[in-house]
């Protein structure tokens, strides 16, 4: 029996020590975070002061260049981009250099030296900061005094709930001050961010101008995004390349500022004997400080932080670690081998039933729609970090339905009864006997059924992505990540083989036809696009019915999204030996759906194009299109 007195006791004692934590907890972030923007600004400033010595790219045009539809936007911004930085680079501070000149001169044989003032960019500040010269030795001070009170605070959990609650208001007050040094730091930045952000500017503005003239040198880049996504990628390397080939300093601004800060550490060590030998003059520093800190701890909040950021270009490769995408792809499969443990061994886990019913799916996917994914949605991933989102796409993927039922069963016998009648030759009632069956139970089965849908990995990105991510899973398929020799020993149907389009060259004379000429010029942009499940744009990619969907609603007509039923549904059966090209040909039972399943564009001469995987020309007279093959449908 616990001891109503005592108890109350020990929760007065952890009152104290919970606060301790807590302010214990306030400071260790407070540590971690300080840290983290030491790095982060540090190897910031190493990318400012390399941006700041690169050189004006202004680039030049010729008249027919400026005067190209599809290249005026683009130049326009490249000139403005251009002012902007040379503007920015005016702005930026000077500083007089004397630059000492040695001159010749060929009719007297004698040399002369001249002396003369140069303007040059004044460079960026650094950022060491000026600090008060008895900031250190305050510093420590006060680190000896905690040392003092920690050597005695053990046997007393309020006095250490007071000092952790002393030590948090000091840290505060020093953060209070180092914001303050931050914004001043940060203003007289300010104009070589200018700089950094408009050489930024010019360089992106000088990119599209190159991508747009080489999509005008190169007009088959523009029929698929892949493609114009790897031209883009290529001017952007190059300009990367020749940044990194005059600036290669920043790879070591982590290293460099750890060891820093170790340095720092042993220093900080050394001063402390300083403090203990001078305590007079400590206790003064100290109070100097304090009342510095009073004052302007309050405006911390109005200083001004910069926080540069770099952009991203995302190809259509892979960028995680192989061995992190692999162990990813094996922990998905462990959760299938998991379930269908489950499915094997139902019999014993749930024992006693009279029957077991199976309507079960094949269990299974493509590792190669799993790793596009997770690059789509987390890029550079690692296997532990990603261990929820594959949970929640198994989750998605696969539903496990058991439930039990009873089933009675039923004989039939036959019964004998009687029954009143009127005599037909007497007219008399009478009573005669029949026979008669029923239907009587004489058992009871327990059944126990059991349903597993497998609603297939590839078509979950249309339903938990939104459209920009969905357009990067695209791409990644199209490409398989630029890794097919990543997965070599899959079991799943060409999952290591990059699919290409099939292309058929259209008889001219059916290009005749306004209507489906406009169809197949529009369809035709998109060869080569891969097949995304429930996809209906260029952005995302497409489905059979989404591709059909967008090609007629750019090509004269507007009947909105529809799948393929209900594009059937428009549409005026014809036969097959009518069909001409532009009408829709339909499939059906190419998966386990009700009614039509497939759409493509029929062009003529035994022939479709459709959304496969990935968009491209097929022969509908193979078996496979014949076997499912349901009419011809021609649109309104």
């Amino acid at each position: 029996m616990k001891d109503p007195i005592s108890e109350q006791e020990n929760q007065e004692q952890e009152l104290p020590q919970q606060g301790a934590g807590a302010a214990e907890r306030v400071l260790e972030h407070l540590d971690a975070a300080h840290s983290r923007k030491t790095s982060a600004k540090a190897a910031q400033r190493e990318r400012e002061e390399t941006t700041l010595h690169m050189k004006s790219s202004r680039l030049q045009f010729t008249d027919e260049e400026r005067a190209a539809p599809e290249l005026e936007k683009y130049i326009r911004k490249s000139d403005k981009a251009a002012d902007r930085l040379d503007a920015a680079r005016a702005a930026l501070p000077k500083q007089k250099k004397l630059i000492r000149e040695r001159t010749y001169n060929e009719a007297t044989g004698k040399g002369k030296t001249r002396l003369r003032f140069e303007g040059r960019e004044k460079p960026a500040p650094g950022g060491k900061q000026h600090k008060n010269p008895l900031s250190r030795p305050t510093h420590e001070a006060g680190v000896f005094v905690h040392n003092k009170i920690h050597s005695v605070e053990k046997d007393n959990a309020g006095v250490e709930g007071a000092h952790k609650a002393e030590e948090l208001g000091e840290r505060g007050a020093r953060y209070g001050a180092r914001k303050i040094r931050q914004g001043y730091h940060s203003r007289k930045l300010k104009p070589y961010r200018e700089a950094v952000k408009a050489e930024k500017a010019a360089a992106k503005a000088n990119i599209n101008v190159q991508y747009r003239k080489a999509l005008r040198d190169n007009p088959r880049l523009a029929s698929n995004p892949v493609s114009r996504l790897w031209q883009k990628r290529q001017i952007k390397k190059q300009y990367a390349q020749a940044w990194r080939k005059k600036h290669g300093r920043i790879r070591k601004t982590a290293e460099n500022t750890r060891r820093a800060a170790q340095k720092a550490a042993e220093k900080t060590r050394n001063t402390v004997l300083f403090v203990a030998r001078h305590p007079v003059g400590v206790a003064i520093a100290i109070g100097v400080l304090l009342l510095f800190i009073m004052i302007f701890a309050g405006l911390s909040s109005c200083a001004s932080i910069f926080s540069g950021g770099a952009s991203t270009v995302v190809g259509t490769s892979y960028v995680a670690e192989d061995a992190e995408m692999i162990g990813a792809e094996q922990d998905y499969a462990a959760l299938e081998a998991d379930l269908q443990q489950e499915l094997d061994t139902i019999e014993e886990t749930y024992p006693g039933y009279d029957e077991y019913r199976y309507d079960l799916d094949t269990i299974g996917h493509d590792p190669y729609v799993l790793t596009s994914i997770l690059t789509a949605m987390h890029l550079d991933y690692t296997r532990a970090g990603v261990q929820e989102t594959l949970q929640m796409l198994f989750e998605k993927q696969y539903i496990l339905t058991i439930t039990e039922e009873v089933e009675t069963l039923y004989r039939t016998e036959t019964r004998t009864g009687t029954r009143t009648v009127i005599d037909p030759e007497t007219g008399k009632e009478i009573t005669e006997t029949y026979e008669y069956e029923v239907q009587v139970p004489y058992d009871e089965r327990r059944i126990l059924n059991v349903s597993l849908e497998n609603f297939d990995l590839s078509h979950l990105p249309v339903y938990i992505m939104d459209e920009e991510t969905l357009s990067l899973y695209a791409t990644y398929m199209q490409t398989l990540g630029g890794r097919p020799d990543l997965f070599p020993t899959s079991s799943y149907p060409n999952a290591s083989t990059i699919k290409e389009p099939t292309y058929y060259e259209v008889p001219p004379e059916a290009l005749e036809d306004a209507a489906f000429a406009a169809m197949l010029t529009e369809a035709e942009k998109y060869l080569g696009y891969p097949y995304v499940w429930g996809g209906s744009s260029p952005s995302t990619s497409f489905d059979c019915s989404g591709f059909v969907s967008w090609v007629i609603n750019h090509s004269g007509w507007d009947v909105g999204r529809l799948g393929a039923q209900g594009l059937y549904n428009i549409c005026t059966p014809v036969a097959a030996a009518q069909a001409k090209p532009g009408d829709l040909i339909f499939f059906q039972s190419t998966y386990d759906v009700t009614g039509v399943s497939h759409v493509g564009i029929y062009v003529g001469g035994g022939m479709m194009i459709h959304c496969g995987d990935p968009i491209s020309y097929a022969n509908i007279n193979t078996s496979y299109w014949q076997e499912h093959f349901y009419a011809y449908g021609r649109l309104p």
